[in-house]
């Protein structure tokens, strides 16, 4: 990727800021992890040349080594709680905090049109670098470093999330596990509404390759969504006995 020689400095500065000392000839694989689709995409550049297929390699990266620190760091949960908490780290929302805590977005290379409508701060954006940076950390064999950063990072947001409901996302348990199996996303789906408009109750369907796995009522769609997700991971045998009290 020496097309990208004018952002050198960007990304040496970045790796400086977390005091890691990379090779000259893996400079390239982390310039690749900062770039967004936007840079290669106005510059009439190889799409490939983006962050896109390391986010790929470092969402494994990712999930294997919070598995592992939640494994040891909780010896006492089963499967189901283990999952659950998981699920929740490595949601969007706390892979893009993690990212803004190093001032990810402020090394990123996009193209003008994505840096002048706040590329730099989207919640989507922080999260696919900051799995992508994972991903370099991974090919420049920095597994020891990638392990230690991630760890120090989560400690405090882990404990959090144990000691929170949060952790009870069924969606994103749901979504986790569809995924991981490359069947997709879930479909949720309103299939009835009754009651008075001020206190209505909804029936939600939850769907995987068109094939409905779970359904839930709730007060609103949300909820309904939520004991969908539940009812599908007890259907698929995700969801133990233990784990919903």
């Amino acid at each position: 990727m020496r097309m990208l020689e004018p952002n050198e400095s960007r990304i040496r500065a970045f790796l400086a800021s977390l005091e890691l000392d990379v090779p000259e000839e893996s400079l390239d694989i982390y310039m690749q992890a900062l770039t967004h689709s936007s840079y290669t995409y106005e510059n009439k550049l190889p799409s490939l040349d983006n962050y896109e297929r390391l986010e790929f390699l470092g969402d494994a990266v990712l999930k294997i080594i919070i598995s592992q620190y939640l494994f040891e760091r909780f010896p006492e949960y089963r499967e189901g709680e283990l999952t659950k908490i998981r699920a929740v780290i490595v949601s969007d929302a706390v892979l893009a905090n993690l990212a803004k805590s190093i001032n990810l977005g402020e090394y990123m290379i996009f193209g003008p049109s994505e840096a002048r409508s706040g590329g730099r701060n989207k919640v989507s954006n922080l999260a696919c670098a900051f799995e992508a940076f994972l991903g370099a950390l991974f090919l420049d064999g920095q597994m020891n470093f990638a392990v230690s950063f991630l760890e120090s990072m989560l400690h405090d947001e882990v404990t959090k999330v144990d000691l929170s409901k949060t952790k009870d996302n069924y969606k994103a348990v749901l979504q986790e596990l569809t995924q991981g199996e490359g069947a997709g996303l879930p479909e949720y789906t309103t299939v009835k509404e009754f009651g008075p408009a001020h206190n209505k109750t909804f029936h939600v369907e939850v769907s995987i390759n068109g094939e409905v796995v779970g359904t839930g009522i709730g007060k609103s769609k949300k909820e309904a969504q939520q004991m969908a997700a539940k009812a599908a991971l007890k259907c698929l045998d995700e969801l133990s006995e233990e784990d919903e009290d």
